[in-house]
């Protein structure tokens, strides 16, 4: 059996050595994932360039895209002619008649299907909305996407049952705002510590739910919302589990409460609040996927959630790059356009080139979800996730610093001098958040080295369970020489490369990628080997690892598009462009990848740490002096 086909749900991980509250958490959420797969990326960390299922690269059909033209011409009109994001910005609100006139062209139901009174478009066309979305206004990109990515349409339609979907999907298609509550006071991405409970009524028909929801994007403006608690634990092998249940609640059930709304540095219009429930009494037909699955459903959710926010952030990069361009052909500095400075024109390079790679990747791992509704595209969204987000940080950063003080300054204030309002201060508020919504980069790196590690873990994580008596780790061990003795020495093979038919200009990128790939999983396999179980607590390693197979993907992806774009002979693209920007990314790319490899060996990690912990535990407090600190202590204390 092939270590990817093993679908144990038992995690193999040694949790010996765990605290009981990572022993706990780590086993909830290894009792939610999903069936294991294989998949494009997640193939990567095995050394293997296996584009069988996305070469030739999936571009959009013509009449997929017919299908959802009519929308997003809709969409694009209201965007250039009817938002005033400045205005949104400056009052705090979204106006009611603009969410309206979003709501009458089913902005709120775009891949809701038909039947249930949305527009039944694919992913794909969902991308391309928030791209749009993300080009022009944050704030509204928000809404939308957090009503139907993680909000009731996009849970309901996967896990609902008939009576669900024909009573809530409806509604929220024409309009009505929903939200998702997970996230708590002490509770980010540790659901076993989550506080919120329901326990069931003696009868066993309800269940009364108390506690409080922190930072629910929509929750201060939602009809509906998808609310994750606690139900009673449940025994396994003797010992108690806790569950996680997620539950549709209206908003309108007494008990339901919205303490606050929240503000922030940047989206200053989105409607994000605490929401406390209290004694709030709900019918068991409330649950939603079944008792017990909550993790299940989040976590399912966040998968085609995750894409929408690097879709978007595709239209802040491609606006980005258009403020940046006219500044740098219309600013001169020492007798030349700043564009023509080295300097300037090596971050517009790099904006453009990474602007291609984000939308390489987000429409890709959209049309393995378009094809097959179930794909396992965990891996692909949160390399999306990751890389584009910190992709478009970096657009608007270099941007702002194109512009200098007008990219600083306001854009009423440049409005109010007679200047081109370029709104880079604003775009570099709203943008920061991406680099937490829905799974910070820390996060996603951890998520995707649980990832990297598990055909690993299903071959010889046996082995290393200090749990399992010693037969059993022996026999397992056998098991695990017989896997590597056939599948390292491949990794030293020159195998692979660019698949046959694909253009000259862009087999050496894919030949790097295959070499590469196989480099990677050797470099892993070695640090399994060296660490051990203790390998998980090497974090900063395993980023290193996990940045490699991302920027992996990035370039793949960006190679088959660009040879399937050329093919296709799209007359967007001028020729050697698609060569050019191929060429770019790959050079980028493997710029990172030495850095990280040579991270892997030479690095002062330890250090690092132990320097923080000294800081921790109190010492070096030498770095207090030379500052106010009574000010500090001074707010600190009338905060409490």
């Amino acid at each position: 059996m092939k270590p990817e086909e093993n679908t144990e749900a038992r995690s193999v991980i040694d949790t010996s050595k765990m605290s009981a509250g990572q022993r706990e958490t780590l086993e909830l959420t290894e009792a939610a994932r999903a069936t294991t797969r294989r998949s494009f990326g997640g193939d990567l960390f095995m050394g293997r360039l296996d584009v069988s299922s996305v070469h030739p690269y999936p571009l959009q059909s013509a009449e997929d895209a017919a299908a959802g033209q009519p929308f997003l011409d809709e969409l694009e009109s209201i965007l250039a002619n009817e938002v005033d994001s400045d205005r949104i910005d400056a009052e705090g609100e979204i106006p009611d008649a603009l969410i309206a006139r979003l709501a009458a062209i089913g902005a709120f139901g775009i891949k809701i299907p038909r039947d249930h009174g949305g527009l039944g478009l694919s992913q794909t066309n969902y991308c391309r909305a928030a791209q749009l979305l993300g080009s022009v206004d944050a704030n509204l990109t928000a809404l939308v996407s957090a009503h139907q990515s993680i909000g009731v349409p996009e849970p309901v339609k996967l896990f609902g049952n008939a009576k669900q979907k024909r009573t809530y999907l409806p509604r929220v298609a024409k309009g009505e705002i929903s939200a998702f509550a997970l996230t708590e006071v002490s509770v980010g991405s540790d659901p076993a510590q989550m506080e919120t409970r329901a326990e069931p009524t003696p009868d066993g028909e309800h269940f009364i739910l108390n506690g409080e929801k922190l930072w629910c994007t929509n929750g201060t403006k939602a009809g509906v919302i998808v609310v994750m608690a606690r139900t009673p634990d449940e025994t396994v092998d003797g010992r108690a589990r806790r569950r996680i249940t997620a539950f549709i609640v209206e908003m309108n059930t007494p008990g339901v409460e919205v303490v606050t709304r929240c503000h922030f540095m940047g989206l200053r219009a989105l409607y994000n609040g605490v929401i406390r429930l209290t004694n709030v009494k709900l019918p068991r037909t409330a649950i939603l996927g079944g008792e017990g699955r909550g993790l299940k459903v989040a976590l399912t959710t966040l998968n085609t959630g995750r894409l929408t926010i690097p879709g978007a952030c595709t239209g802040l990069m491609k606006r980005c790059l258009a403020y940046a361009t006219e500044w740098s052909n219309e600013r001169e500095q020492w007798g030349a356009p700043i564009g023509k400075h080295a300097a300037i024109a090596e971050k517009l390079s790099r904006i453009a080139s990474e602007t291609f790679a984000c939308e390489s990747m987000v429409m890709l791992t959209a049309a393995l979800v378009d094809r097959d509704p179930a794909a396992d595209i965990r891996i692909e969204a949160a390399m999306c996730k990751l890389w584009g987000t910190e992709a478009a940080w970096r657009a608007v950063d270099e941007t702002l610093q194109i512009r200098g003080g007008r990219g600083y300054e306001t854009a009423p204030s440049l409005a109010h001098r007679g200047e081109t309002p370029m709104p880079i201060e604003r775009m570099m508020r709203d943008c920061r958040i991406n680099l937490i919504f829905e799974g910070s980069s820390e996060i996603m790196r951890l998520f995707l080295a649980r990832e990297a590690l598990d055909p690993h873990l299903k071959v010889a994580g046996a082995v290393l369970d200090s749990r399992l008596p010693f037969g059993k780790r022996a026999g397992a061990g056998l098991r695990a020489a017989g896997f590597y003795l056939s599948w390292y020495p491949g990794l030293l093979l020159p195998t692979g490369g660019a698949p046959a038919g694909v253009a000259a200009e862009f087999r050496p990128a894919l030949d790097y990628v295959a070499r590469t790939s196989r480099r990677l999983a050797r470099t892993l396999f070695h640090a399994m080997a060296t660490h051990g179980p203790k390998l998980e607590r090497r974090q900063i390693l395993l980023g290193r690892i996990v940045d490699i197979g991302t920027e992996l993907f990035a370039l793949s992806a960006s190679a088959l598009r660009a040879d399937a774009l050329l093919k296709q002979g799209d007359a967007k693209y001028a020729a050697g462009e698609l060569e050019q920007i191929v060429s770019c990314i790959h050079g980028d790319a493997r710029l990172r990848i030495d850095a990280a490899f040579r991270g892997l060996r030479n690095n002062h990690d330890l250090a690092h740490y132990q320097f923080a912990q000294d800081i921790l535990a109190g010492g070096h407090r030498h770095f207090g002096v030379g500052i106010v600190a009574k000010a500090q202590a001074k707010k600190r204390n009338a905060a409490g």
